[in-house]
This record gives structure tokens, C-alpha cells and sequence, in this order.
């Protein structure tokens, strides 16, 4: 495979490593030079132990264009819809968008999935989470059906975001990023909607639809400069009637990132950083005691899975449904549907039929 990769910040580097695990060719671009010699001589060797001479790095201006067989783009939200349809314009085989896919006004979103339909071209997002073991090992069970009819489902990503500053040392705090601004797809809707894309993912795979009913409370941080929610709440329906809840934040410490997926004969956890190197799912069904199955696993290697992902739906000539482009622009109805449903104090109802815009979202 041969890849270019948009964006030299964190994520930009763990997909630019993912990749080279998995032996492909990268090129690692950037509209800051200073970015890419962060990246060759503080980022990538911090956390890889050496820096890898195999990635090429340009400046966005010098970057070769078509050729590729997967183009990620891994910058700010707010620069994702114009770099994906520049990047679709490429023809390569495949474009990866990192998450959230857009900002919560949902601009150029449906532009984005009719050219990816008109020139036939895999578009994945970045949620990752999704397809990693642990959720492959919930959605198993969901799908064996032992727990009985599903009741709910709660997901949680509550998480202080001073981990994230601290993989990207050369920002003061939100107020140099996209971060400090809702509308720019940062705050707890944007950064941690993990939780939202876990929720409708587990609802899928207990047959419980798409999310069709959102009612939510965000609590804003605004002092003039920053404008962003640091804690997002909101109860869920989906098209099936089945109910749940969905939480993130900015502002927990320990974090805590976990599922749970409750049915009349038993339950299921998805437990994101059970103990460090781990996650865990946690199963029960009947009287039976509870079980614990460990995952070992680094972050690093979330993005290996991820684009191994990527490459096993490409060599199948199938567009899989857990990390495709409908489910991160589904992901982002239910982002802008909860910033409407908080300024309007009134539960949102999503209709598919109207795509991928604001139209789609009718107060109740």
C-alpha cells in the first residue's frame, strides 16, 4: 500500500507508524515545516524510540499528488470536508477521514458522500474504537443473542483532556487548537464523540437501528475567547424504541471509558484502559458469575488494527458498515443533533431521508 497521510500532529504520526508496521510506503505531509521537523525529531522518536527514515515528509505545497492507494487525513475538523474532497479528487483507492468527520454544522457533509459514491471510492472515518477486539468481542455476544432482549445501552467517554495536550506539548491549552471551539468539532462533542459512535455501533449490533431522538444538556466553557462544552449529556432512542444514554466530557480524571449494553438475561461491558495495557469486557448471562476477558493492547496499535481494517475491506471489494463513511456522517447527525437539542431545550429527531444536513433535524 502505498499512503499519504495529511497532517503532522498526533494522529498524523500514529497513522504514519501504523502504517509502517504494516510495511506500506508513507509520505507525511503538512503546511507547517516546522510541524514535520517536530514530528522527525521530537514526536515520532518519543514514542516510537527512533524515527523511521522510510517516511518521506513534504510541506502541503511540495506533496505528490495522485498515485496513492489510501489518503488520511488527520488535521483539525474544521479542515476535514475541504482536504477529503481534495483528496478524493486524487483517485485513490481509499480516503480516511479522522474523527469527528465534520463541524457540527454539518458544511459540505452530504458534498463529501455524494462524490465518494460518484467516483466509487472508499471513505472510512477514524473512530477506531469500533473496530477494536474488545468491540469486536461485545458485538459477538450482542449478536449470539444470550442476553436476552436489550433494555439499554450507556457509553461514557470521560475523559480530562490534559492527555491530549500532553501528546501535543507545543499547545498552551484549548484556546491554540480547534479544541476550545465547538463549532470547529472540538469540546466533549466533538473530541470525545467516541461515546456517540460506540452507542450507535453496539445499537446496530443488537438490532436496535440508527439513533432517531436525542434529547441533550451541554455545560459550556465561555469567557470570551474559549467557546467549547466541556460536558455533553443526552438521552438516546433509536428508530426501534430502544432508549439509552450518552456521556462526555472534559473534565474526568481518572478517565472513564466504558459500555454497557444491559439485557433481561445478562449484560455487557466494553472497558477502554481496564488496567494500563488492557482493556476488558466484562459478560454475564443468567445466574452465571460474571466473566472478564482481558485485551492486551497499546494505543499505537489501535491504528494498526485500524488500517488493517482499512486494507481487509479493500482486498474484499466491500465497504464495511462499522467505520464507513455513512456512520461517521450518522456519527455527526447526532453530534449537530445535540448542540440543537441544548439551545433549543427540545428533544431532536433525526429523518435519514434528508441526508446529511440540518435539515435532516426537527425539534419536538
Amino acid at each position: 500500500m502505498k499512503v499519504k497521510v495529511i497532517g503532522a500532529g498526533s494522529i498524523g504520526n500514529h497513522l504514519s507508524n501504523a502504517a509502517r508496521q504494516l510495511g506500506w510506503s508513507v509520505d507525511l505531509c503538512d503546511v507547517d515545516a516546522a510541524a514535520l521537523e517536530r514530528t522527525r525529531t521530537q514526536i515520532y522518536p518519543g514514542r516510537y524510540a527512533a524515527w523511521d527514515e522510510g517516511i518521506r515528509l513534504f510541506t502541503a505545497a511540495d506533496a505528490p499528488t495522485g498515485g496513492y492507494d489510501l489518503i488520511c487525513v488527520g488535521t483539525p475538523p474544521d479542515s476535514h470536508i475541504a482536504l477529503g474532497l481534495a483528496a478524493l479528487a486524487e483517485k485513490p483507492r481509499a480516503v480516511l477521514i479522522e474523527k469527528p468527520l465534520c463541524t457540527p454544522d454539518l458544511t459540505g457533509a452530504q458534498q463529501l458522500h455524494d462524490l465518494s459514491r460518484d467516483l466509487e471510492i472508499a471513505v472510512f472515518t477514524g473512530y477506531d474504537h469500533v473496530v477494536g477486539k474488545a468491540a469486536a468481542q461485545v458485538s459477538a455476544i450482542l449478536t449470539k443473542g444470550t442476553l436476552g432482549a436489550i433494555a439499554t445501552i450507556d457509553v461514557e467517554f470521560r475523559e480530562h483532556w490534559g492527555g491530549i495536550f500532553k501528546a501535543h506539548p507545543w499547545l498552551n491549552g484549548p484556546q491554540d487548537s480547534y479544541l476550545g471551539y465547538s463549532e470547529r468539532g472540538g469540546g466533549a462533542s466533538g473530541e470525545h464523540s467516541h461515546a456517540a459512535n460506540l452507542w450507535q455501533h453496539f445499537a446496530h449490533a443488537c438490532g436496535g437501528g440508527k439513533i432517531a431522538e436525542v434529547s441533550a444538556t451541554l455545560d459550556f466553557v465561555r469567557d470570551g475567547t474559549l467557546d467549547y462544552d466541556r460536558l455533553c449529556l443526552a438521552n438516546i432512542t433509536t428508530q426501534s424504541g430502544l432508549t439509552g444514554r450518552i456521556v462526555q466530557d472534559v473534565v474526568t480524571q481518572p478517565p472513564r471509558k466504558w459500555a454497557r449494553i444491559q439485557g433481561d438475561n445478562g449484560f455487557a461491558e466494553w472497558r477502554c484502559g481496564f488496567k494500563p495495557g488492557c482493556d476488558a469486557v466484562v459478560h454475564q448471562v443468567g445466574d452465571a458469575d460474571p466473566s472478564t476477558s482481558l485485551i492486551e493492547k497499546t494505543r499505537p496499535q489501535d491504528f494498526v488494527r485500524e488500517l488493517q481494517h482499512v486494507e481487509h475491506a479493500l482486498a474484499s471489494e466491500r465497504l464495511p458498515a462499522d467505520i464507513g463513511v455513512e456512520r461517521g456522517l450518522d456519527t455527526m447527525l447526532v453530534i449537530a443533533a445535540l448542540h440543537l437539542s441544548h439551545r433549543e431545550r427540545r428533544s431532536v429527531r433525526i429523518d435519514y431521508t434528508k441526508g446529511y444536513t440540518l435539515d435532516a433535524l426537527k425539534t419536538l
